[in-house]
């Protein structure tokens, strides 16, 4: 890693094509990245500044505690190499919304309600959202509710004059834990901004009649680090809406560096090993491969395992904890039971015990498993 940013020191960071940028911006992460670079940022944005309107919906906050827990750079210098104005985050704003018999007073310092119907006019913004919005009950939207509007109503309003639209996190991006299968599915019908679940055509955007782009950012929560280096992209014209999206993300519109279709987290799990040598935990706790305790690691798509989390110091695996796969647009229900072991799925769609018993052996199940990876081609 160190060699890489040596090597990526000596170029110039103003001539790099976007397919180069993208992989430096994904090997680096954004301590590297903003350190390395940081001359090079302030020239190219010279005298602009960037408007940045953060909007929760329903959700725990989690993704933009994660991305607070941020620790080299942490917010305050991420948002200043980059020259990102804060408008509005309503978790660390200061403003009050304040009504007096029906109708908003005082001014956008005193204001949030006042301050954000100000941006939506002057718009030329980047829209990040983080958390669902219901649709429910019956399409008015009225489960969730803020200073008067219901969230759908202003995430419509914000969304129409935004130069670009962020979903962060796994309830902005399908709706998330918000929309898992329940009783009162129907009723609330939570929604991501441009998906449900899996399906693009129940977004909360399209049922709202807005034709725009979104990138999503999914997770439980999101890493600080996916978070940073998209937007970095986006602020520095690496990534160019909407020509460059077609190339940049993948189908469900995820950033392909983040999260590699060719690539699972699997593969850079740091019990990778005993996965090989078919050593399994049979509880929690112990020190093996977590597949029996319900580890979704083989079908997870993202860089966690190269990225790692806290400081780059651990990962959920590492941890002792397993992969719920927490980046999946069917996430939670795609995942559940968490911590079961799906006995009737495999890697390569070979159930495990099968390629056991027809390919090495119990004691090198993993073995066997990548063979049959090898020759799929896979």
């Amino acid at each position: 890693m160190k060699n890489l940013a040596r090597t990526l020191d000596s170029l110039d960071f103003l001539k790099l094509d976007r397919r180069t940028f993208m992989k430096a911006v994904g090997a680096l992460g954004a301590t590297a990245f903003l350190g390395t670079y940081k001359t090079d940022i302030v020239n190219a944005l010279e005298l602009a500044e960037t408007k940045l309107v953060w909007l929760h919906g329903s959700e725990c906050t989690g993704c933009s505690e994660s991305l607070l827990n941020g620790g080299n750079p942490d917010i305050a210098q991420a948002l200043t190499k980059l020259k990102v104005n804060l408008a509005f985050h309503e978790t660390i704003c200061a403003q009050q919304g304040i009504w007096n018999d029906g109708k908003l007073v005082n001014t956008s310092e005193l204001n949030s309600e006042i301050l954000l119907e100000d941006l939506y006019k002057e718009g030329n913004y980047i829209l990040v959202v983080e958390g669902s919005i219901p649709n429910g009950p019956q399409g008015s939207g009225k489960y969730l509710m803020i200073g008067n509007k219901t969230f759908k109503e202003s995430l419509g309003e914000a969304a129409k004059n935004a130069a670009a639209i962020v979903a962060v996190g796994a309830c902005a991006c399908w709706g998330g834990i918000t929309n898992a299968a329940s009783d009162v599915e129907k009723d609330t019908d939570y929604r991501g901004v441009a998906y449900k679940k899996t399906d693009a055509s129940k977004g909360m955007l399209k049922e709202l009649g807005i034709d725009k782009p979104v990138i999503n950012i999914p997770g439980c929560p999101a890493h600080p680090d996916w978070i940073l280096l998209t937007l970095g992209a986006v602020i520095l014209g690496k990534i160019k809406i909407p020509d460059d999206l077609g190339d940049v993300l993948d189908e469900y519109g995820r950033p392909k560096v983040f999260f590699p279709p060719d690539h699972t987290v699997h593969e850079n799990c740091p019990r990778r090993g005993y996965y090989d040598r078919g050593e399994f935990d049979e509880q929690v706790g112990d020190q093996h491969c977590l597949w029996k305790l319900g580890c979704k690691a083989p079908y997870a798509h993202a860089d966690c395992g190269i990225r790692r989390w806290n400081g780059s110091v651990s990962m959920c695996t590492q941890a002792g904890g397993p992969c719920i796969n927490c980046v999946d647009p069917g996430f939670p229900d795609s995942s559940r039971p968490l911590y079961v072991e799906a006995e009737d799925e495999g890697i390569a769609g070979t159930n495990i015990d099968t390629v056991a018993k027809v390919a090495v052996g119990a004691a090198a199940v993993a073995a066997g498993v990548h063979a049959v990876r090898r020759m799929k081609g896979e």
